[in-house]
């Protein structure tokens, strides 16, 4: 019988050591981790200065229950007082509208591409033309709605308008992140639903969407975050207003950015300065809140990474 042994590979009658690194790659790797270090450092600096001024300069308002619950009605930029309640709200429901709008075309879109259209010259077209839209401005995207909406169509400059611009700016968004959350979803799902005789429109419904679903959330937060904050529709197609408007479809109606515009020509004077800050704090924390439930929808997903 004969024994074959495995030896180690050896050099010069030496042992062949290949746990460690040698001298000039422990240099790059250490080299490469102080360059990423720095770097990291140098895009947190100015994104702590930012939050340091607006935070330091905004939080007074904040903590006046009248800043949450009433308007800037007969309030001028010397006066003080006053609220950002119809500016919140008019944010808030302006989103929700964007959301029911945008939400349900770019879901649908994305399984689409996905399930159904994976490879077809019409998947293609739409993937190119989703491309095209998410490098679309924000104001691009303004003044087309108000070709159509106002010069066409003869309609009033109103909240739902921006709403419609706004949708242009989150469907390729929410779509892009919801495509690549379906196709982390394991074949061998859709195959074992298919195997027990489920027609594929269930199995999308029962058993893609669920497993995506964490994912499909967190891209819906990101979208709303991305258009929360957006000015140039707001000026374009629809008038600030002082007063409390709840509806979107008549009248100006404020908003967050809007009433930021609204004062910051006179940021000399103080009341209209400090309300300037406050209204940039309160959008700030509305979109941290939006991330923080992305963040938390996201852990606690059914998708997770080994």
């Amino acid at each position: 019988m004969t024994t074959i042994a495995a030896n180690r590979p050896a050099m010069d009658g030496k042992a062949l050591d290949l746990t460690g690194k040698s001298g000039s790659r422990a240099f790059k790797n250490t080299l490469a981790t102080v360059l990423i270090g720095l770097c990291f450092l140098l895009a947190l600096i100015p994104l702590l200065w930012i939050l340091w001024t607006v935070i330091s300069k905004g939080y007074s308002l904040l903590f006046d229950a009248a800043w949450w619950s009433e308007s800037q009605r007969g309030i001028t930029v010397r006066r003080e007082g006053g609220g950002a309640y119809h500016a919140i709200m008019g944010t808030l429901i302006m989103a929700l509208i964007t959301a029911v709008i945008a939400v349900p075309i770019a879901i649908l879109g994305a399984i689409y591409l996905v399930e159904y259209g994976k490879g077809t010259k019409l998947a293609r077209a739409v993937s190119f033309m989703i491309d095209i839209l998410t490098g679309v401005p924000s104001i691009v995207a303004a003044l087309f709605i108000y070709a159509v909406w106002i010069t066409i169509l003869g309609f009033n400059r109103v909240g739902f308008a921006v709403s419609l611009a706004l949708v242009l700016l989150m469907l390729p968004v929410v779509l892009r992140s919801t495509e690549e959350m379906l196709k982390l979803v394991p074949d061998e799902l859709r195959e074992a639903s298919y195997a027990l005789g489920v027609p594929k429109w269930k199995t999308i419904l029962k058993v893609v969407i669920p497993t995506a679903f964490g994912g499909i959330v967190t891209g819906v937060m990101l979208g709303l975050a991305r258009v929360m904050g957006e000015t140039a529709p707001l000026l374009i197609l629809v008038g600030y207003s002082k007063n409390i408007n709840l509806n979107p479809f008549d009248g100006f109606q404020g908003a967050l950015p809007t009433m930021i515009n609204q004062d910051r020509t006179e940021l000399s004077l103080q009341p209209a300065a400090d309300r300037v800050w406050a209204a940039a704090l309160t959008l700030i924390l509305l979109v941290l809140l939006l991330n923080l439930l992305a963040r938390l929808v996201a852990r606690f997903s059914t998708i997770k990474s080994k």
